[in-house]
């Protein structure tokens, strides 16, 4: 079983930056796809990105193209979301994720509720 931990969230300015950490335990993130998707109060579960564990497919939402970098390290134990130019309608509860099969680059981006795992996720607050 993967155990994920998420860390970097904050109260941030619009315009501003945060760089979003997720521990694995139990599995490195090679044998998975791993992801993050976000659910601010009241809404529906978003997905933000995606990345196959050995980093030959990436995919964004639209909504964040351009502004998040998802990245892991060389040990595929942590993966990293990198968010710039933030927004208030970014506000969330981001949560990383992990998958066992791959469909296509934007599977679990489209429908995220089908991701196998997820930690307890860590808040982004940004203010206008």
């Amino acid at each position: 079983e993967v155990q994920l931990v998420e860390s970097g969230g904050g109260l941030v300015q619009a315009g501003g930056s945060l760089r979003l950490s997720c521990v694995a335990s139990g599995s490195p993130f090679d044998d998975f796809i791993v992801g993050w998707f976000r659910q601010a109060p009241g809404k529906e579960r978003q997905g933000v990105s995606e990345m196959s564990g050995w980093g030959a497919s990436i995919y964004y939402a639209d909504s964040v193209k351009g502004r998040f970098t998802i990245s892991n390290n060389e040990g595929l134990t942590t993966v990293y979301l990198q968010m710039n130019s933030l927004q208030p309608e970014d506000t969330a509860v981001y949560y990383c994720a992990v998958a066992e099969t791959y469909y296509n680059e934007s599977y679990y981006t489209s429908r995220p509720y089908e991701w196998t795992y997820w930690g307890q996720g860590t808040q982004v607050t940004v203010s206008s």
